[in-house]
């Protein structure tokens, strides 16, 4: 029998569903420490204080393409950012270089302020998009950044090499910037420039790490697993060659 990338969606389905109910109150279970998502919860709360805005970036990638999942990382930040700070002076701001991305970030903020019952505070300009290619989505960004009170950006999504320009802007306001993409050189970029970078896999982390659910909780203990499966399926693989040599 093979084990085919079907077997492999259905077994981490089925992880995730399980996971999802067993062991989710246990405070055992921890998390390695990520200090980015800690500074980031840091700043918004001081942006509500202070009534400064927070921005996030959901860069320019597609949501039916391979870098889907970086952008639904990002509107479940957005989703709990917005749950934290919707009422402050300065609500959170979102752009994109995605039509079809923003709808569904207009869609996220408008349920944040309905679950927070203020629905009349809601504005569809909260969620923009500021290009439809990667540099013009930067260069609307920009002006958003650099002409409002922006305190903290988040770029988080897929962002190649207009994420500098976009983290540059936010230095000059002297904001906070975490940033995380799944493209290698906008990782190098926001390693570089970003104040907390978040590295590989971090980036899917988002969820978890931001208490949206248990499911996002449960996703990463299933990464795990399954982790360890190919580790242990890769040292069988090569270790049977050589006992069969030996015996």
């Amino acid at each position: 029998m093979t084990f085919s990338a079907e077997h492999l969606v259905a077994v981490a389905l089925l992880l995730l569903l399980l996971l999802s109910f067993v062991g989710r109150d246990n405070p055992k279970r921890a998390f390695r420490s990520i200090p980015a998502f800690k500074e980031l919860r840091r700043t918004i709360q001081l942006s509500v204080e202070d009534g400064s805005q927070l921005q996030i970036s959901l860069g320019h990638g597609g949501l039916l393409g391979p870098h889907s999942a970086a952008a639904f990382a990002g509107l479940t930040l957005l989703n709990q950012m917005a749950d934290t700070a919707a009422d402050s002076d300065q609500p959170p701001i979102a752009t994109g270089g995605d039509a079809t991305l923003m709808l569904l970030a207009q869609d996220t903020l408008r349920h944040a302020y309905w679950r927070l019952k203020l629905p009349e505070q809601y504005h569809p300009h909260l969620g923009r998009v500021t290009g439809l290619t990667p540099f013009s989505y930067a260069a609307g960004s920009l002006a958003l950044i650099l002409d409002g009170s922006v305190s903290a950006s988040a770029l988080v999504g897929h962002h190649s090499q207009e994420a500098g320009l976009i983290s540059s802007a936010s230095q000059l306001r002297s904001a906070f910037v975490l940033g995380g993409s799944p493209d290698l050189s906008g990782q190098a970029l926001l390693y570089a420039s970003a104040q907390e970078p978040l590295l590989g896999e971090e980036l899917y982390a988002a969820g978890a790490y931001s208490q949206a659910g248990p499911a996002h909780q449960a996703s990463l203990r299933a990464q795990d697993v399954l982790r360890w499966v190919i580790i242990i399926a890769i040292l069988i693989s090569a270790g049977l060659p050589l006992l069969e040599s030996l015996l």
